[in-house]
């Protein structure tokens, strides 16, 4: 009688999930100790894995970021129906919102400003992070690339540079106020290139 043989499977533990436990603590180590200093081995340590596992989705801190990041945004919410205005105003209000949670601006301050002196970090952050959301907006406002470039650079820039001047997200008043400034300069010239 021959016994049958267990199914060979990979050492270690299950993987299942692991993107997901590995987004979330490389958001809970960037919140705890900032972007600098929270390595993939500090990373992989909060999750219990091998830094091993994590290079192997990700051959760089700046990749895992960015794709930490696509995770934690999320697709822009934009209503069918809703006027130009109020597409913008939610778009504001939205990344507004993902920039103040645990770790989030941090990490998106941290990557960015790692990828202005790195090329190839500079074009994973711009053709996966920016891109879906900038076709996105295009599709939604019917405008030019370079209009919805400049409103995406106007948005996020003021964002990131209120969190990384004071640590805070931006408060809601001054998100008002930002959202009152942007929607004349892209609402009355609508659709001008």
């Amino acid at each position: 009688m021959s016994r049958a043989t267990p199914s060979p499977r990979s050492p270690g533990r299950p993987r299942t999930g692991v993107d997901t436990e590995v987004f979330a603590a490389a958001l809970r180590t960037v919140q705890e100790l900032g972007y600098a200093r929270a390595t993939v081995d500090r990373i992989a340590a909060a999750v219990g894995v091998a830094k091993t596992t994590v290079y192997r989705r990700w051959p760089s801190k700046g990749e895992l970021i960015v794709d930490c990041l696509l995770d934690a945004f999320g697709p822009v919410p934009l209503a069918e129906g809703a006027s130009r205005a109020e597409l913008m105003s939610s778009a504001i209000r939205w990344v507004a919102a993902k920039i103040g949670e645990p770790g989030v601006g941090d990490a998106f301050a941290g990557v960015f400003s790692d990828a202005v002196s790195d090329p190839a970090l500079r074009e994973i952050l711009s053709a996966r992070l920016q891109d879906p959301y900038r076709l996105a907006l295009q599709g939604a406002l019917d405008e030019p690339e370079n209009r919805v470039l400049f409103f995406i650079d106007v948005v996020v820039g003021t964002l990131l540079h209120r969190m990384g001047m004071t640590g805070e997200p931006m408060a809601d008043a001054d998100v008002d106020a930002l959202v009152e400034m942007v929607l004349p300069h892209f609402t009355e010239g609508a659709g001008t290139a």
